[in-house]
């Protein structure tokens, strides 16, 4: 469905549109972890990059990730929003820490 939401949701600006990856339920060792244990992630998956934002003179300022980069962000950076009974978060550009190779 993330698929879908890429062609009717374009973030505006400098904002990009990131959907945190799947926590790992099962440690090394074999620990399964319960949901009330998991913590909400800071690793996210780029869906969808603005048009980014503008100098003073006009030019323009490039966005530096791309849909499908893996990204770190702060776990309170941005705005969590459900589309289409999905979780993503909007955050602006500068709110990425660093790009997971």
């Amino acid at each position: 469905m993330t698929t879908a939401i890429k062609k009717k949701f374009k973030p505006l600006g400098d904002r990009v549109l990131v959907q945190h990856t799947e926590e790992q339920e099962t440690l090394r060792g074999g620990i399964v972890l319960p949901d009330a244990a998991k913590k909400k992630g800071q690793f996210a998956t780029v869906i969808a990059v603005g048009t980014g934002a503008t100098t003073p003179e006009g030019k323009p300022i490039p966005i530096l990730v791309k849909e499908g980069d893996k990204v770190l962000i702060d776990k309170y950076a941005g705005q969590e929003v459900t589309i289409e009974d999905e979780e993503f978060v909007i955050l602006r550009a500068n709110e990425i820490i660093a790009l997971i190779n």
